[in-house]
């Protein structure tokens, strides 16, 4: 496909796993062309398509189209299909615009039946931007650097085989010592992810912060901290250690981390841009994601009032008030 500069150009990151999604991936491509836009895969994913649908209608992402062209990306899938576009994107500036078609697709601001909503409010420039602080990575050992990455969610340093002796400090000064299954490093947008799940806080996205979470830690003190934005956190693996441990970034890059080696995670100048299509509170996601109990707040004793978060919700799809869809 002839692409020329002066071209609108939006990306579309999915996957074949389910037949929802090839037929979303589908009705987003002639929604794009439709508008006049160039529809743009990455490679690896025009190559999984090609026996769905006819790819020769989009672009390739890199060979035809620079990622300083993409005017906006369509993601759809659930968190780990956003972690993927977030990988493709980073260092751009390019907006995400996610449509969970997951499970409880936290990153995903829209739900599958919005499809045709977010493609038209994208197509006309109808959102906002939020900036998503995340993370600059570096793993080394006696000097040597193992790893230098990044993190949209979270970084954690996990056991291999047997229980990790680590000790952990922020902003160059020793916090703790202690034995654990691993060390969350996680971001306020990682906070409902794998930190929620070792016991940590939920943090606002708006909220500058870094979060220090332990997983399954054998001490008195096994409490997650949350530190400043501009603070440094680090996790060494104590060199007497038997095993050696392992340091994943979003689940997706790995490093080997021999005993001795030493992580450290402080804020990036980069961010995550997410496009959001509604400007309703991230506590009203948060209670239509876990599907969290809310009657009875703020409700009279004849139970008029909110009757709970996914009711609540989609009353307020129903009659209109909710722009489409949900933040």
């Amino acid at each position: 496909m002839t692409v020329s500069a002066q071209d609108r150009c939006m990306l579309i990151v999915s996957h074949t796993y389910r037949t929802e999604a090839i037929e979303a991936t589908a009705a987003v491509v002639d929604a794009l062309i439709a508008a006049g836009v160039v529809p743009v895969l990455g490679a690896a994913d025009r190559a999984e398509f090609a026996p769905h649908m006819d790819v020769t209608r989009t672009a390739v992402l890199g060979d035809e189209v620079p990622l300083s062209q993409l005017e906006a990306a369509f993601v759809l899938g659930g968190d780990g299909t956003i972690l993927r576009a977030a990988e493709m994107l980073h260092g751009s500036a390019c907006p995400i615009a996610g449509v969970n078609l997951g499970h409880v697709g936290f990153l995903a601001e829209m739900e599958s039946f919005d499809l045709g909503f977010t493609v038209e409010q994208v197509l006309a420039g109808n959102y906002t931007v939020d900036e998503r602080l995340t993370l600059d990575v570096r793993a080394e050992l006696n000097g040597e650097v193992l790893a230098e990455t990044w993190a949209l969610n979270e970084a954690t340093v996990e056991k291999r085989r047997r229980m990790l002796e680590v000790s952990v400090g922020i902003d160059d000064h020793p916090v703790s010592v202690f034995a654990c299954d691993g060390v969350v490093l996680a971001t306020p947008t990682g906070s409902t992810a794998y930190a929620f799940s070792a016991g940590g806080p939920i943090v606002w996205p708006s909220v500058q912060a870094l979060l220090m979470v332990p997983i399954a830690a054998h001490a008195l003190f096994n409490k997650p901290l949350v530190a400043g934005p501009d603070s440094e956190l680090t996790v060494r693996i104590l060199p007497e250690n038997i095993g050696p441990g392992v340091m994943w970034c979003d689940g997706r890059r790995r490093t080997e981390l021999p005993a001795g080696s030493v992580v450290t995670v402080r804020r990036s100048p980069e961010t995550v841009r997410i496009a959001r299509l509604n400007e309703a509170p991230f506590s009203e996601r948060l209670v239509r994601k876990f599907d969290l109990p809310v009657s009875g707040w703020r409700g009279d004793r004849n139970g008029n009032g909110r009757s709970g978060g996914a009711s609540a919700a989609a009353t307020r799809a129903d009659d209109g008030t909710n722009g489409g869809g949900e933040a």
